[in-house]
């Protein structure tokens, strides 16, 4: 098969390592890429929001299956152009990207559902906001209603901090994507990641995992894109599994498919659980970043297998195929982030890094300029490690991150340490 990949991270990183590990891809394009990208595979330039450059390029290259790597080119309506012109996709509509692209709309199709979620109001001006801040206190959610790249999301410990974040959305800080705000309660409980395939029919669970998305060390600060995860997640136990499955996802497929929106691709299932009872968090509608670093080590050559048959329909035959593993993946980030931060400082000591089925780091924000490999973007590269136990793919990680000489990034010590302790 001829494969190509959109995106340019390190969840891209991870798809291309784990398609290139099955004989059945005869050939990888991934567009753009990054420095880490271009030593395994074929890099091209091509605006991947563009539906029909993109749908252009896989004509002329004879591609037989394209993978929609980050959530704006959903939102644009890749997949569906790509679906029209006869190439197998996987990624959702631009509707069922709705899921992700529209905080309100998730929560609308949810209450339809009655899958279990947390109790929410949409405002489109600050005035309102407020006020219901005032009347129900803190603390409370505070999200933009569209795609902020991962850090739309405030949760205010106080009322301050919570008009703050509602003055801030509504100022511009997030452009069109805080047009409109959804203001949720606060939910109590252990946070997890929950990946679903879905091909319109067929859900099939691929496995678990948990983020840390605030940049300083026992969880604090403000969030990010996310500093590290690990996979499995030990509160994901198969009963809390199956119940996020029976009373969240397969409601939510049903609607989606009743009002006339089939979702297909990975859906991310972001969890809150509380005493054994999973609540939904969030919708996303591509693998997250890092999760899909530690998902994809664990995984291997099937991924490609998994996602084939999501894209052609086939998920009721597919079967997943778990060894008795962990992965642990280290965020290492250009210093200031989520703030400000420097580009251009260089990256030395990757090429002695070990690169198997156990170690591999997987570059986000590089790019290679006069043989130097150079940090390109706010999160750098991804450590990610596997192990017969969570501490054995912690230690292999971390024995990464130490080997690198980057004297302007950052990272934190701690990622695994609730399931460590």
């Amino acid at each position: 098969m001829n494969i190509l990949i959109l995106g340019s991270g390190g969840r891209e990183h991870s798809l291309a390592w784990a398609t290139l590990q099955n004989p059945k891809c005869d050939k990888l394009i991934v567009a753009p890429g990054n420095a880490g990208i271009a030593q395994i595979a074929e890099c091209a330039r091509l605006n991947i929001e563009d539906p029909g450059a993109v749908t252009e390029f896989a004509g002329e290259n004879a591609i037989d299956l394209v993978i929609i790597g980050p959530e704006a080119p959903l939102a644009a309506g890749v997949a569906d152009r790509l679906r029209e012109s006869g190439i197998l996709v996987f990624g959702p509509s631009a509707a069922a990207a709705q899921l992700e692209s529209s905080k309100k709309f998730t929560k609308e199709i949810c209450d339809a559902a009655d899958a279990p979620q947390a109790s929410w109001v949409a405002f489109n001006g600050p005035s309102g906001a407020h006020h219901y801040i005032e009347a129900v206190g803190a603390p409370i959610v505070v999200k933009a209603d569209g795609l902020a790249a991962g850090k739309g999301v405030v949760v205010a410990m106080d009322e301050e901090t919570a008009k703050a974040a509602v003055d801030e959305m509504f100022g511009g800080a997030f452009g069109e994507a805080g047009a409109e705000i959804v203001i949720e309660d606060f939910m109590q409980g252990e946070e997890a990641s929950f990946f679903v395939l879905v091909d319109g029919e067929t859900c099939l669970p691929i496995g678990t995992a948990q983020d840390h998305k605030r940049i300083g060390e026992g969880d604090t600060g403000p969030n990010t894109g996310g500093m590290g995860a690990y996979s499995p997640a030990p509160v994901m136990t198969d009963e809390v599994t199956q119940k996020a499955l029976e009373e969240i996802v397969r409601p939510t497929m049903a609607e989606m498919a009743r009002r006339g929106m089939p979702y297909q691709g990975v859906l991310y299932v972001g969890l809150m659980i509380e005493n054994g009872q999973p609540r939904l968090v969030e919708y996303n509608v591509r693998f997250g970043d890092p999760e899909c670093q530690v998902l994809m080590l664990r995984l291997g050559a099937q991924a490609l297998d998994l996602m084939h048959a999501c894209a052609d329909g086939r998920l009721a035959e597919a079967q997943v195929t778990w060894a008795e593993d962990h992965a642990m993946t280290v965020v290492l980030a250009a210093e200031g982030y989520p703030g400000d931060y420097a580009k251009g400082t260089e990256i030395r000591g990757l090429d002695a890094l070990p690169e198997d089925s156990f170690h591999m780091m997987f570059h986000a924000g590089t790019k290679a300029e006069g043989g130097k490999v150079l940090a390109n973007g706010g999160r750098v590269l991804n450590a990610t490690a596997r192990g017969a136990t969570l501490q054995e793919a912690r230690d292999r990680a971390y024995r990464l991150v130490d080997a690198v000489d980057w004297p302007e990034g950052v990272h934190r010590r701690d990622i695994g340490w609730r399931a460590l302790g």
